[in-house]
């Protein structure tokens, strides 16, 4: 990965930790794009094997995605044993935020003239 694709991904992150939007894990934010960015149907089994982990790890995952509204558990109608993971407008919402920021980034991070935090080239100077 270059430079430019770290400096790009560094922008994305700090305008969402400015967003004010929660703070999800590596974990979450990767199931939430695979549920979101994958064609379903999704279920913990699948998702865990996807991630490589165990299922009680994406169980507390989706417990915090689905306090937050991103995700939600539906029973299979056609077998109520199976338990699918779902997409939710809010999870949408909070994903086409996180691509606004990353778009951002590419652009080189322009920012709002109302925003008075330092300019990211700004900061890397600030701790020197």
């Amino acid at each position: 990965m270059s430079d430019a694709s770290l400096s790009g991904w560094m922008r994305a992150l700090v305008a969402y930790v400015r967003s004010g939007a929660p703070d999800l894990t590596n974990r979450q934010m990767a199931l939430l794009m695979i549920v979101y960015l994958t064609p379903g149907p999704h279920t913990v089994r699948g998702l865990a094997r996807v991630l490589g982990v165990s299922k009680p790890v994406v169980t507390r995952a989706l417990n915090t995605l689905g306090a937050l509204g991103y995700l939600r558990r539906e029973r299979d109608q056609d077998d109520r044993r199976n338990v699918f993971v779902v997409r939710t407008s809010s999870g949408a919402d909070f994903l086409e935020g996180f691509k606004r920021n990353i778009r951002g980034s590419e652009r080189g991070g322009e920012r709002n003239d109302a925003d008075r935090r330092p300019a990211l080239g700004q900061l890397a100077h600030a701790h020197r």
